[in-house]
């Protein structure tokens, strides 16, 4: 299944960006869409912050508006490194343009609650210019993704 969504993934015209240990990015510039697909099941926060701050570097270098993160293969809630994405790499990012995020989460029940228990604090958290400007949304896959 997974060779099979990378596959799809350049099939939608995603070309890899970079490789890490955690996780593979893609990016598409007619689609200013840069994908990020984690491939363990936790990431440690040093290496978290160590990625995105790779991807913060594409979505500078680019024309990048919309972001997708797959985060399928995570086991773990990690609550300190997501809130620091959600709250200040998305606030950071929202300043540059990105201002549409999509998610996939693991077909996990109580993954799933957690998100949802932890979402809305956060989203409290977020300047009022960023919560009124930020199109956050959650998808099945990575082509429903990248097509809404």
């Amino acid at each position: 299944m997974e060779l099979l969504e990378r596959t799809s993934i350049e099939d939608l015209g995603f070309k890899k960006a970079f490789s890490v240990k955690y996780a593979d990015v893609f990016e598409n510039e007619d689609k200013n869409t840069v994908i990020c697909v984690l491939l363990s099941d936790y990431v440690p926060i040093a290496d978290f912050r160590d990625l995105f701050n790779r991807i913060s570097a594409v979505v500078l270098s680019k024309n990048i508006n919309k972001f997708v993160f797959d985060k399928r293969s995570l086991r773990t809630f990690h609550q300190p490194s997501m809130e620091w994405y959600f709250i200040e790499w998305k606030t950071a990012m929202f300043k540059h343009g990105l201002t549409v995020h999509r998610k996939i989460l693991p077909d996990l029940a109580w993954f799933a609650k957690a998100v949802e228990i932890a979402r809305n604090p956060l989203l409290d958290k977020f300047p009022a210019d960023v919560r009124a400007g930020i199109d956050i949304g959650y998808r099945d896959s990575i082509e429903e993704a990248v097509i809404s």
